[in-house]
């Protein structure tokens, strides 16, 4: 895996939040924000999985919705296993 250097400029306040967040978890900034980064990214993928998924059967439900955070809420080993049957638009 490659390395690729990077200047990057915060507020103030920001960059201080950044080292000590990095400080207290005993990481370099470096890798807090390269985990940041990658937190982000993969927000930006599920928005675009879920834009998709309701491209083909439309809006999410509330009821939908709220079990998407009860399941995120739960320990993964509580979470119960994916079945397509219980899948919307299934065949």
């Amino acid at each position: 895996m490659g390395v690729e250097k990077m200047s990057v400029s915060f507020d103030l306040e920001l960059g201080e939040a950044i080292r000590g967040s990095a400080a207290r978890e005993g990481r370099s900034v470096s890798a807090w924000l390269a985990e940041a980064a990658r937190d982000r990214l993969r927000l930006e993928a599920l928005g675009e999985a879920v834009a998709a998924w309701e491209e083909r059967f439309g809006p999410l439900t509330d009821a939908e919705v709220a079990e998407a955070g009860r399941l995120l809420d739960e320990p993964a080993s509580a979470a119960p296993k994916k079945t397509a049957s219980r899948r919307r638009g299934a065949a």
